[in-house]
């Protein structure tokens, strides 16, 4: 079957979620797919969506809808964005560029990780003008330093320093499988990749993927035992709070803390001077056992008070849960594994069939909540007390 044909079946995000459990090897689907410790967070990732309802509404002109909006100046075409991932090009060759171009074709922010298996100036090139970036803060404040000069002069206007990975989730799939860098290779992983052929000619057509920003920056390719454990070994996790200064000193452009999960850390970031906030567990690749996003999204925006651009992660499989997140007040969704999925299973044609289905859902939830305007959906949410508890361990 052919990637269209493929893709042409592909109703919703979980669909390209089983194409990519098909294509990818285990070791590479689970990094993807998988979480922290027992996956509780990424679970109740999920289950938070249900303490929220949407409120429809009848009898509305809904012959003029506008799904657009507007983020840090910038007017989008659908409150996303393609947020930061690494190793990219383990799911598909060049898979940063792919998402790049995918984001420009959609007209939405793309969000270029410091983990990036390309190169600065290929991602510039392939990007549209709404390019933002993520930091990892680096160990050496000198070669952060110099990071920051070339992503400034590369046109980038968004950053987003990820705070929540000073320590790393430990990831028991990706331990199961031994996912390191470079590959490490092992009968059972060759067997597998053996049934997944098409994985297997593009990876011997451009290669293994390797941490090519980071060689970049530092000069070589970090090795590791696990992925985790090699992002580990570059960031700098006695960076604090008080440290916020030095960064907001040397980035001319709008900063955005990624990794905020309660009221205090929105008032800190306003007292800080940032710009916005990413309400964010990780995709629940961090902390194991806390709280969905979605639950702690309204303390967050009432503590902005309006001065921060709220985004949201984590957990986003619907433009059900998209339209919740604009209802409770967030600006936009940063989007992980479903443009990952969409990746995986047909490249950059993929990401967009991802980032299409997505808009096709809000587009349709907005109207049958009576909103014409992404403004109009706040407040069209009602909580429940409780979360249901079945099937899940909360």
């Amino acid at each position: 079957m052919t990637i269209a044909a493929s893709l042409a079946h592909a109703a919703s995000i979980e669909d390209l979620r089983l194409i990519a459990s098909r294509k990818l090897p285990r070791m590479v689907f689970d990094y993807i797919d998988g979480a922290s410790g027992s996956e509780a967070t990424a679970r109740r990732n999920r289950a938070g969506f249900d303490r929220f309802l949407l409120r429809p509404e009848i009898l509305v002109d809904l012959s003029k809808r506008d799904p657009g909006t507007t983020l840090f100046g910038e007017r989008v075409a659908l409150p996303m964005v393609i947020g930061p991932t690494g190793m990219n090009g383990a799911y598909w060759a060049q898979g940063d560029l792919c998402l790049a171009r995918a984001a420009r074709q959609e007209n939405i922010p793309f969000v270029m990780s410091t983990a990036a298996t390309v190169g600065l100036d290929p991602l510039v090139q392939a990007a549209g003008p709404m390019r933002w970036f993520q930091l990892y803060m680096l160990r050496d404040r000198g070669l952060a330093q110099a990071l920051l000069d070339r992503i400034d002069h590369a046109g980038f206007k968004v950053l987003q320093l990820t705070g929540d990975t000073a320590v790393a989730g430990r990831r028991n799939r990706d331990i199961r499988n031994g996912f390191t860098l470079p590959f490490r290779w092992s009968p059972r992983k060759l067997a597998d990749t053996a049934r997944r052929p098409g994985w297997a000619v593009q990876m011997l057509r451009h290669g293994s993927p390797t941490l090519q920003l980071f060689a970049e920056i530092v000069g070589n390719v970090p090795q590791g035992a696990t992925i985790s454990e090699v992002m580990q070994r570059q960031i700098n996790d006695g960076f604090t709070w008080r440290d916020l200064d030095w960064l907001r000193e040397r980035w001319p452009g709008k900063l955005v803390l990624k990794g905020v999960a309660s009221a205090e850390h929105a008032r800190l970031a306003l007292a800080a001077g940032l710009e916005g906030v990413v309400v964010s567990n990780h995709g629940g690749r961090q902390l194991d056992g806390a709280s969905s996003t979605i639950e702690q999204l309204p303390s967050v925006v009432d503590a902005a008070a309006g001065r921060l651009t709220i985004l949201i992660d984590s957990g986003f499989r619907h433009g059900a849960d998209i339209a919740k997140a604009i209802a409770l007040g967030a600006d936009a969704v940063q989007l992980g594994r479903p443009t990952l999925f969409g990746l995986a299973a047909g490249g950059e044609a993929g990401a967009r069939h991802a980032l299409r289905i997505l808009a096709a859902e809000f587009d349709c939830e907005m109207a049958l909540s009576g909103a014409t305007r992404v403004q109009d959906l706040r407040g069209r949410v009602q909580g429940r007390e409780r979360l249901p508890t079945d099937g899940f361990e909360l």
